[in-house]
């Protein structure tokens, strides 16, 4: 069976509310747990967060991490130190690491095998640009994309998969619901032809691109995708918590997915 997400991914910005603040009205809703919910927040504040969500249902996540577990790398962070921290999952390959920083598929690879050897679960983050889309070429670029990290996943047990469709985040265009359930079934069909057998089945798919309670319904509703991956929204725990509530409402309606 599939699980479901809802990870909220701060970058490099604190919740205007307070990060305890907003961790602990997260904590008091309390999250049935069929729903994982992950907080990725600046490196700085794990430690903290942490400690303040011991024994709640809700995890932390690193936003990105090195390629390597320890050496004279000025201003990167091990996949252990953040699992040390209290971090259990670790995003990479955002499409900001890609298209900022210039990770190539190379450097994602390499850091899908260090969150693996740390023993924390990859959220592995592909999408395309506008001009990829626009050229026809979505399929060929995510399964390439896919396809180059199928040697790094080690034994593990779990990895998840966001789709960020570059071209929706932040531009005014918009991935309508059938795009994105076409696109993810392209994505599940090149995890079938190249990844291990045992996590075709059970990989969670989620959508990051310009998620808000106000969308939640439409993109929702076919039943693609398993979670979100969620930027500016997440940064107030009322429209966070209400996408956590448009999740629920739907499964009411439809069943947990599997």
């Amino acid at each position: 069976m599939r699980k479901h997400y809802l990870i909220a991914n701060w970058k490099m910005n604190r919740p205007p509310e307070g990060a305890d603040q907003f961790v602990e009205k997260i904590r008091a809703a309390a999250p049935e747990p069929v729903t994982t919910i992950v907080i990725a927040p600046p490196f700085p504040f794990i430690t903290q967060l942490a400690a303040s969500l011991r024994g709640s249902p809700v995890r932390i996540g690193g936003q990105s991490c090195s390629t390597e577990s320890r050496g004279a790398l000025t201003g990167e962070v091990s996949a252990a130190m953040l699992r040390d921290c209290g971090a259990t999952h670790v995003l990479v390959g955002h499409s900001e690491r890609r298209t900022l920083f210039g990770e190539t598929n190379e450097i994602v690879a390499k850091k899908l095998t260090a969150v693996a050897e740390a023993s924390l679960v990859s959220v592995l983050c592909v999408g395309e640009s506008a001009d990829v889309r626009d050229r026809g070429e979505v399929v060929q670029f995510l399964h390439e994309q896919i396809a180059a990290a199928a040697g790094s996943l080690g034994d593990s047990d779990e990895i998840v998969l966001a789709y960020e469709p570059i071209w929706a985040i932040g531009t005014g265009r918009n991935a309508t619901a059938s795009v994105i359930a076409e696109t993810v079934a392209s994505i599940r069909d090149a995890i079938r032809a190249s990844w291990p057998e045992r996590m075709a089945s059970s990989l969670s798919v989620l959508y990051g691109g310009s998620v808000a309670p106000e969308n939640i319904d439409s993109l929702w509703s076919t039943g693609a995708i398993d979670g979100f991956l969620v930027g500016g929204a997440s940064l107030d725990s009322g429209r966070f918590l209400a996408i956590l509530d448009g999740m629920r409402e739907r499964k009411v309606h439809a069943g947990t997915r599997s």
